[in-house]
């Protein structure tokens, strides 16, 4: 029977003080359950389908004699009344240079009747959390349903998440697989998988292809701009979750993968710009008409997901602004509730 979500609608009340309110990374990650924010995401990615969202390109700003960038991304979910604009950057060096996450952002929940700043929260988990939120979705319609082998290259802050979701979505999970090419990394995330996961084998491979062959859904979370899952390493079945690639250059697999796959993306634009589909496209190696749709037309019911037990399936991941719209409204609304934060006078 199929599960029809519903998204509480709740009134945006602001004090008569006008107070924002301040949400640390810390209070956001005792706000969000992942369950909770994949059935917000799913939610959001049908209303994109049905046309109720406004959700510019992301803008972007190139550090490039320092590997980094800065987006700014706004969205307006309008039947939710749920308007938000992060600020996201990504910087691949910053744990060795500076000892900061590779991934910081704010993201500014406002009230769409008056665009009054309601909260500033910090945004790294946030985008963590709904990133990983997409993927759970895109196994939850596209994997097999008795997938029972992950494998995870890269093993950074999103392949947990993407952990997290996965394991939320599929209940019987039996191994775990984990390459990095920094493998201290990859013995951390097999030990946060072995205690989240109980009972379920979890293996660190020093190379790809041994993480990759045999698997039934294969993780990539990399800021990789060359191909590191080659195509003859792939059984039929496979799932991909291609989450590294979102911005312009970036590539974790193959291009022959995608020729064998359905391909779905979670907006066809973004992915044509920075996802995974970007640079073979640019290489005229794959053409946007063989893209076989958006998730959030999967979601709606409006074109089917997994059809048939041996055909390939990769999920594009570029990250879309109403994902942070809908997590940041939840993470609002528990905080209210729960006296989370600190409320401040910005304006008026």
């Amino acid at each position: 029977m199929e599960r029809h979500l519903v998204f509480e609608v709740r009134p945006i009340v602001v004090s008569l003080l006008y107070e924002t309110l301040i949400l640390t990374d810390d209070d956001v990650k005792e706000l969000l359950d992942m369950r909770e924010v994949i059935e917000v995401v799913e939610v959001a990615f049908r209303e994109k389908c049905l046309g109720k969202v406004q959700m510019p390109p992301k803008v972007y700003l190139f550090y490039t004699k320092y590997d980094g960038d800065l987006r700014v991304m706004p969205s307006y979910l309008e039947n939710l009344e749920i308007s938000a604009v992060k600020v996201v950057n990504s910087h691949p060096r910053n744990r060795i240079a500076y000892g900061l996450p590779t991934v910081m952002a704010i993201v500014v929940l406002v009230d769409p009747k008056s665009g009054f700043p309601l909260s500033i929260m910090s945004g790294s988990w946030l985008t963590a959390m709904r990133t990983g939120a997409a993927g759970g979705i895109a196994v939850k319609y596209l994997a097999r349903e008795d997938s029972e082998v992950v494998c995870f290259i890269g093993a950074g802050t999103q392949a947990r998440t993407q952990l997290m979701a996965i394991s939320t979505v599929l209940k019987n999970l039996k191994e775990i697989r984990v390459y990095d090419v920094v493998e201290e990394n990859a013995k951390a995330f097999a030990n946060y998988a072995s205690k989240m996961l109980s009972g379920v084998g979890v293996q660190v491979h020093e190379r790809p292809k041994e993480a990759v062959e045999g698997a039934d859904i294969i993780v990539t979370t990399t800021p990789s701009r060359e191909p590191i899952v080659m195509d003859q390493w792939i059984k039929a079945g496979v799932h991909f979750n291609c989450i590294g690639a979102d911005a312009p250059g970036k590539e974790e697999i193959d291009p022959n993968i995608l020729l064998r796959a359905k391909v779905v993306v979670d907006d066809l634009e973004q992915a044509i710009h920075g996802g995974e589909i970007n640079v073979p496209i640019a290489k005229g190696l794959f053409k946007r008409e063989q893209v076989y749709g958006e998730l959030g037309e999967i979601v709606a019911g409006l074109k089917r997901g997994r059809e048939e037990l041996n055909e390939i399936t990769v999920f594009t991941s570029t990250g879309l602004a109403i994902q942070d719209a809908v997590t940041a409204k939840l993470a609002y609304d528990k905080a209210l509730s729960r006296c989370v934060g600190m409320k401040v006078r910005l304006v008026v």
